[in-house]
């Protein structure tokens, strides 16, 4: 007589490293290691798709389901900083239109003088009293102090009092030594200690900073991830930057590992820099909406460009409508908010 097979439970299959990754990041995100997170920033498929939904989730419980944006105006420091009675007009018009911010890219030409820094925040303040001015990068701030033969602190300071409200964290490229020399053509660029310090006075005076990584380029995994690391801990001493911009190098960083990247940044910055935000002029629409459901809130300004000199700003041409973005937040679900620059409430 024959006997019959025993039979057995199908073997389960092994979970892979990636897997036991996530559930370390599901069960407490804050005790990540640098190596896991590195390890995460390769999500593809499934994992991809299971990381960016825990992202979400820490998305909500931080800062909720508003989708926000703030009704903003950029000017090219460069191309109208000499000319103050033009920047008085352009900020006027841009408060007329609803702007609650201006920000000034890039630096102010040398024939404004020593003074042309705070003379042009002057000009903004006068235009439009309680509008928020978002100017003048750390290397700007450096030129800035520099002409006028005083210290950085100094010069943040009058900057200030004049009407300065934020810097933007832009120039940070990615925060190591190495990989900004390798970008800087193999000269040495502006170290990333002294970033750090210039950023760190700016917050200790009241000014409050975005941050941002220029990603996809020579860097590696690990270099992002001590980046985020380092803005972490900015954050968290300072309580100075408000939101965190993944912006894509010229190379051109897959769709992939836009999203693998902009959902560790929710989870690595959690607990010291709130917002993470999706610039939408930077990527497909389809991919903004991606992003803005798996760890960012944000989708920064509107970009206004007015009627009087539609040029005057680096990214002129590029505006998203109020419509566009309330049909945005609408596909997910989740209600669309004006905020200011500090994501407060416009008056």
């Amino acid at each position: 007589m024959s006997v019959p097979p025993v039979r057995t439970a199908p073997e389960a299959a092994p979970e892979t490293a990636l897997e036991a990754v996530l559930e370390v990041a599901e069960h407490d995100h804050s005790s990540l290691t640098d190596e896991q997170a590195v390890a995460l920033l390769a999500a593809d498929g499934a994992d991809l798709e299971r990381l960016a939904h825990l992202a979400d989730d820490v998305r909500r419980a931080r800062v909720g389901d508003d989708v926000t944006f703030v009704v903003n105006r950029n000017l090219d420091g460069t191309r109208v900083g000499a000319d103050l009675g033009h920047v008085r007009a352009l900020v006027a018009e841009a408060a007329a239109l609803g702007a609650t911010e201006v920000c000034v890219q890039g630096p102010v030409p040398a024939a404004a003088g020593p003074e042309g820094y705070l003379e042009l925040v002057r000009a903004v303040a006068q235009a439009a009293p309680g509008i928020h001015l978002h100017a003048f990068r750390v290397p700007e701030v450096l030129e800035a102090a520099d002409r006028r033969g005083s210290s950085v602190r100094e010069f943040l300071t009058a900057a200030r009092d004049a009407g300065l409200g934020s810097v933007p964290g832009t120039a940070a490229k990615v925060l190591d030594d190495d990989v900004r020399t390798l970008l800087n053509g193999g000269v040495p660029d502006l170290p990333v200690a002294r970033w750090v310090e210039v950023l760190t006075t700016a917050h200790s005076l009241g000014l409050t900073s975005t941050s941002v990584i220029v990603h996809g380029g020579p860097e590696t995994p690990a270099q992002q991830v001590a980046h985020l690391r380092l803005l972490a801990t900015i954050g968290r001493r300072t309580r100075g930057i408000t939101e965190f911009i993944a912006m894509p190098s010229p190379a051109g960083p897959s769709p992939r590992a836009v999203r693998a990247l902009h959902a560790v940044a929710r989870l690595l910055l959690d607990g010291s820099v709130d917002h993470v935000q999706a610039a939408w002029p930077k990527h497909p629409p389809g991919l903004v909406e991606q992003l803005l459901a798996g760890g960012a809130d944000d989708l920064g300004g509107l970009l206004l460009d007015g009627e009087l000199d539609p040029a005057a700003g680096q990214e002129a041409g590029t505006t998203l409508s109020p419509e566009a973005a309330a049909a945005l937040a609408d596909r997910l679900g989740r209600p669309l908010r004006q905020r200011t620059t500090r994501y407060g409430v416009p008056a």
